[in-house]
């Protein structure tokens, strides 16, 4: 019961809202949303994710882990790597798309799949066994509601 109760605030939250940009914290992955009142909602992820537009993949957690050509030993630190690079593509587009949060589920093993206009989709699947939080959603302000729920 506790679990559709969460599937409702966070597909309530999340539907309808204009994606604005994707990101990251360190290693989180962020994504954010203007919501319906004019509100920020995010989503921050700290497992294993990636958004994908027609079959293909555009930024993915794992492109956390490689710098971009030439960028040196403090690419990290400085937004140098392969995963800010393909943000900064995809920001540009969902600035001129402004597309639309159409669908949300949340699977038993915590699996989101947040999906929006034109064919994006966002995939986030939790990989650890014990009660590490994997990803959490929220209105900036209010209650936060994520994966494993205990960890939230």
């Amino acid at each position: 019961m506790a679990a559709e109760i969460q599937l409702d605030e966070i597909t309530r939250i999340l539907t309808g809202t204009v994606v604005r940009s994707v990101g990251r914290a360190a290693d989180m992955g962020v994504v954010e949303f203007d919501g319906l009142q004019g509100e920020t909602v995010m989503i921050h992820m700290q497992c294993p994710f990636r958004i994908v537009r027609s079959g293909r993949i555009l930024v993915g957690s794992k492109d956390m882990r490689y710098a971009q050509k030439g960028a040196g030993p403090q690419a990290f630190d400085e937004f140098r790597m392969i995963y800010d690079a393909q943000a900064t593509t995809l920001n540009r587009v969902l600035g001129q798309l402004r597309p639309r949060v159409d669908g949300v589920t949340v699977g038993a093993a915590g699996e989101l799949t947040v999906s929006w206009e034109q064919a994006f989709r966002l995939e986030v699947f939790p990989d650890c066994s014990g009660t590490i939080e994997a990803w959490r959603a929220f209105v900036r302000g209010g209650a936060h509601h994520g994966f494993p729920p205990e960890t939230v």
